[in-house]
């Protein structure tokens, strides 16, 4: 599956963990963790094929995926 929404990984001190956000879908700000990078890298893209399709399936409504040239004309 080629997904192009955006995905943020940072490390939290607070959490001792990787916290993953997925700026292009609303609601909570970090939607899933992980103890390394590659793991909470692994942890967002579930998260992401899960809400992929819960848009196919009706249950959401799927964001319009941000590009650099979208992102780029914003700042303007």
């Amino acid at each position: 599956m080629k997904l192009k929404y955006r995905i943020n990984i940072i490390w939290s001190d607070e959490n001792n963990c990787y916290l993953v956000g997925l700026p292009d879908f609303e609601g909570q700000q970090w939607r899933t963790h992980g103890d390394t990078y590659e793991e909470a890298f692994k942890n967002g893209l579930e998260v992401m094929e899960e809400l992929h399709l819960a848009g196919v399936h009706g249950s959401i409504e799927l964001p319009v995926a941000k590009t650099a040239e979208t992102e780029t004309l914003e700042l303007a």
